[in-house]
């Protein structure tokens, strides 16, 4: 599937509307495309399959086969981060605000990360729990690090003052989504031949997984918080930019909210979802026990 394709996919699928799809609601669609023959192939030409089979990858886990809960669908994501993106790049106010809205904004993140990784692996609740916990913790008090530095020893630079949080918050979602998935590289995620038969769990599909998601993540968050600053810079130098202190701050949260808006479905759509690797590349267990040349593992989001 094109880039195009997955694009316009994700879009349907990061309707605000699918938050809110009751049980019986997706019970019906799942029961659609069970009953339906050849139901992916009729996608394109069938609108109740195609709502179907939105309605059923926006709310259930493609792994477990389990409900994702309302706040951690893949449609909340943009109305629940995008303001707290949008807090992050105004002036900060003092310690408390700092820590605020970078404990809600990685915790709410570390939680979608592990809800919507890779499940294949086993796992308790305890130990994800656990490992959320310290996820959490350690990315809070990484992002809050720029900012509480430029608390007590204000930057008169102004391009590393507004920029140095950018990098330490593309990084740091970047480094939140290996951290979250840590457990798909250690214990491996299962990979599969082209029919949907599991051949083995490998930990080297499980790296590239994660890579692949913390690639698309840092691009989420770097691009936009970088792209409205750099827009607001050069606008500032025009006739047309607001005089006033409210007009300003609604240019910036509106910009900020567009590139939220556009960056959420390119980054999810970046890489597949059922990505591909060569057999050559996995463990020699692996590569001696089946003769296909590739084969395919769940990314996650």
């Amino acid at each position: 599937m094109s880039f195009f394709r997955r694009f316009c996919q994700w879009m349907d699928l990061l309707d605000p509307v699918n938050v809110f799809i009751s049980v019986e609601s997706i019970e019906k669609s799942r029961q659609l495309l069970f009953t339906t023959e050849d139901a992916p192939k009729h996608y394109l030409d069938n609108q109740r399959v195609k709502d179907a089979w939105n309605k059923s990858l926006s709310t259930v886990h493609p792994d477990s086969s389990k409900l994702i809960p309302h706040l951690f669908r893949p449609a909340a994501f943009l109305p629940v981060t995008a303001p707290m993106v949008l807090l992050m790049m105004m002036p900060d106010t003092g310690i408390k605000s700092i820590i605020l809205t970078q404990g809600c904004l990685y915790g709410y993140t570390t939680a979608f990360n592990i809800t919507n990784g890779n499940a294949s692996y086993s796992h308790g609740p305890v130990e994800r729990t656990l490992l959320g916990a310290g996820v959490f913790a350690s990315s809070t008090f990484f992002g809050s690090i720029p900012h509480l530095f430029q608390l007590k020893y204000p930057l008169n630079n102004l391009w590393l003052k507004r920029f140095l949080p950018i990098i330490f918050l593309a990084q740091i979602s970047g480094m939140n989504v290996f951290a979250s998935r840590s457990f798909e590289n250690h214990r491996g995620i299962e990979v599969m031949d082209k029919e949907g038969h599991v051949i083995g769990y490998s930990r080297k599909a499980g790296r590239k997984a994660i890579k692949e998601t913390a690639k698309s993540r840092a691009v989420l968050f770097g691009t936009s918080a970088l792209a409205p600053e750099l827009f607001i810079h050069i606008f500032k130098r025009t006739r047309f930019y607001p005089q006033t202190l409210l007009a300003s701050v609604i240019l910036r949260m509106s910009s900020t909210l567009f590139m939220m808006g556009l960056m959420v479905p390119v980054s999810f759509s970046m890489f597949p979802q059922i990505g591909q690797i060569q057999c050559s590349q996995l463990e020699e267990m692996i590569r001696s026990s089946t003769e296909e040349k590739e084969l395919f593992y769940y990314r996650g989001v």
